[in-house]
C-alpha cells in the first residue's frame, strides 16, 4: 500500500493488522525514516520510501539499502489524471545504477505513451490508474505495461 499521509508511522500496526504486506510511505512525511523502516520490518511488511518530484533522490540514497522498493512520484502526488513529468525519470534511471536489484516505481501519468520510457529509465513497477481505467480495453493496456517491462528488465539482465 502507498500511504499518503503526514504521520505514517501512526498507521504501520493497523495495515500491518489488516493484511498489508507492504508499506510504502513518503520520505518527506516522516522526520525519522530509520525507525519508521524498523517498525514496518517488525510488523512483518516489505517496505517501500516514495520521493515526490521536488525531493532528490540522493535523499532517498541512505535508505536504498534498507527498503524493498523505491517510488519516484511523476506527477505531484493528490490526485489521478495529472501530465506524466518526463524530468523525473533521471532519478529512476540513476537509482538503477546505483542499487541494480531495488524494486522501483513510478507513479503518476504513466501509460502506452510513457511506458516505453520508464521501463528503459529502469522503473520494474508501475502505476497506472487513469490510462487503465478510461481505456476502452483496460486489459490490453495492462499487458502492454506489464510487457514493455518485463523486455526492459529482460534486456538489462542480459547487458549485465
Amino acid at each position: 500500500m502507498h500511504m499518503m499521509v503526514s504521520r505514517p508511522e501512526q498507521w504501520v500496526k493497523p495495515m500491518a493488522v489488516a493484511g498489508a504486506n507492504q508499506y510504502t510511505f513518503h520520505l518527506e512525511a516522516t522526520e525519522n525514516p530509520g525507525a519508521l523502516i524498523k517498525d514496518i520490518r517488525e510488523n512483518g511488511m516489505k517496505v517501500g520510501l516514495a520521493i515526490k518530484p521536488g525531493t532528490t533522490v540522493e535523499y532517498l540514497a541512505p535508505w536504498a539499502n534498507q527498503i524493498d522498493m523505491a517510488l519516484v512520484m511523476t506527477v505531484e502526488p493528490g490526485f489521478g489524471g495529472q501530465k506524466f513529468m518526463e524530468d523525473m525519470l533521471p532519478k529512476v534511471h540513476w537509482l538503477r545504477t546505483q542499487f541494480p536489484s531495488l524494486d522501483i516505481e513510478v507513479d503518476g501519468g504513466v501509460g502506452p505513451d510513457t511506458i516505453h520510457k520508464c521501463a528503459e529509465a529502469g522503473a520494474n513497477m508501475i502505476v497506472s490508474g487513469s490510462a487503465i481505467m478510461r481505456s476502452e480495453d483496460p486489459r490490453s493496456v495492462i499487458n502492454l505495461l506489464r510487457n514493455v517491462c518485463s523486455e526492459a528488465a529482460q534486456k538489462r539482465s542480459l547487458d549485465r
